[in-house]
């Protein structure tokens, strides 16, 4: 269980985008939603990344798959970041945010457009705000943007009314970083894992569209290395990635994380989360 400065606490995470930009799903989910086997008020939602200016990314509103691939085990994105700006969300969506549904916000910039942003964002009735410093289908050189991701955190957190969740990438310097933003980010999530790291010897099925993330089961190996190695090295708490399977709960447990995050699972299993954290509460009681 994490807590936050704020107060408001959580044990289970919706990864950023998984249930759209307001917590409350895409349009193929709401089926599942209206039947009762996915429960989005039962997790704290990360909302998909939003960038000061819209971002046209990879995905198409008339075919949202053509950037997805599924996998063995896993999932492969090349979303791009697509998202119409945060003036739109902040317009459109903001309003409707229900207070029943914990919702954080996801930025994506540099440092000074992430501080405009989270100053727009303020006005919102959100529980938290992700800095998303990884996101493996930009041009970003991850290994070498570790002073912009501190100066990020620095920056956001002197403007921001919630607490600062940090996205970190198995490929950061998270050495460097986390040294840094102890004090100044409340807790830490991890990204998806680039193709090239988890198949350096193949060619990605979606090259034409910067390679894309790989996440679940099959980044497990990248994802948990990672999560381990930052509960050593630090007290800020983390959150735990790339659950695929209900015995994924317990292994995340096992390697020190407090909070357990479901995203690309929602993508080839939508009502797995609902399932398996409605079991992990049962048979955890």
């Amino acid at each position: 269980m994490i807590r936050l400065s704020n107060g408001h606490t959580f044990e289970y995470m919706v990864a950023s985008g998984a249930l759209a930009f307001d917590g409350l799903g895409w349009p193929w989910e709401q089926p599942l939603r209206w039947t009762g086997l996915l429960d989005e008020t039962i997790f704290t939602t990360v909302i998909k990344t939003l960038t000061l200016k819209p971002r046209q990314g990879n995905r198409r509103w008339y075919n949202p798959f053509r950037c997805v691939r599924f996998l063995s085990g896993g999932t492969l994105n090349a979303v791009g970041l697509t998202n119409p700006g945060v003036e739109w969300w902040c317009r459109t969506i903001g309003p409707r945010i229900s207070s029943s549904i914990p919702v954080m916000g996801s930025i994506l910039g540099e440092p000074a457009e992430l501080v405009t942003m989270a100053k727009m964002l303020n006005n919102f009735d959100l529980v938290g705000m992700e800095i998303n410093a990884s996101c493996p289908n930009t041009n970003d050189d991850l290994l070498a943007n570790t002073g912009k991701v501190i100066k990020s955190c620095e920056a956001v957190e002197a403007v921001c009314h919630f607490p600062v969740i940090l996205k970190l990438s198995v490929v950061h310097d998270v050495k460097t970083i986390v040294k840094e933003v102890e004090g100044t980010v409340e807790a830490l999530s991890i990204n998806s894992v680039p193709w090239s790291v988890v198949f350096p010897k193949r060619r990605s099925p979606l090259a034409h569209l910067g390679g894309g993330g790989v996440s679940g089961k099959v980044a497990q190996p990248f994802t948990w290395k990672l999560t381990n190695e930052l509960v050593g090295m630090t007290k800020i708490p983390v959150i735990g990635p790339s659950v695929w399977n209900f015995e994924d709960i317990a292994k995340l447990r096992g390697l020190g994380a407090e909070a357990i995050s479901f995203g690309s699972v929602f993508l080839k299993y939508p009502w797995r989360p609902t399932m398996f954290v409605r079991r992990d509460k049962k048979e955890r009681r």
